[in-house]
């Protein structure tokens, strides 16, 4: 029947909704209080992971009775304790980082020349770096110094106004290249 899907069981359902969604509300702001503005930073693909799996339990908790709000909310505390961990244990452990961080990779060298291996990898093709360089305000290639993916998946157009000038090294580290050495 058509009322099923507009009207609850009962009208305390409603009122259970609303004191779900007040609950964890309350407790991801604490948590993102306590764990810092890294919380929903997405800066690495852990960080996105971990976003997503709140956004997942959050809706799960407030739209239905199972799992209960404490069994959320303990959910909830234990992915945010579990990314400030991992987030302490990347910048102590250099190995670690590498287990839950892509590294980037360079898609367009210096002169706007194309890395056809990288982008390969990266499963890039040129009609994508055409979208980015046009976002980019990117009228001549010429002037681009590097185009990088994120561990992310985002794309930066690093562009100047010297014809083929290379992107400092420092700006570049860690960024990988398979086309051509290490950038």
């Amino acid at each position: 029947m058509w009322t099923d899907w507009l009207l609850p069981g009962s009208s305390s359902a409603i009122l259970l909704v609303v004191l779900s969604t007040f609950g964890m509300y309350l407790t991801i702001l604490l948590l993102a209080r306590w764990s810092g503005v890294r919380s929903f930073a997405e800066m690495s693909t852990f960080d996105i992971a971990v976003t997503i799996a709140i956004g997942s339990v959050f809706a799960t908790t407030i739209a239905s009775k199972e799992p209960a709000l404490l069994q959320g909310m303990a959910a909830v505390a234990t992915m945010f304790t579990i990314q400030l961990a991992v987030s302490r244990m990347r910048r102590h452990f250099g190995g670690f980082k590498g287990a839950t961080d892509n590294t980037p990779i360079l898609l367009m060298g210096p002169g706007g020349v194309m890395k056809p291996k990288n982008m390969r990898v990266a499963r890039v093709t040129e009609d994508d770096l055409r979208t980015h360089l046009r976002q980019a305000n990117v009228l001549d290639r010429a002037v681009v110094n590097a185009v990088v993916m994120e561990g992310t998946g985002k794309i930066h157009v690093l562009a100047g106004h010297e014809r083929g000038k290379a992107a400092e090294s420092w700006i570049l580290d860690g960024v990988r290249d398979y086309d051509g050495e290490s950038a």
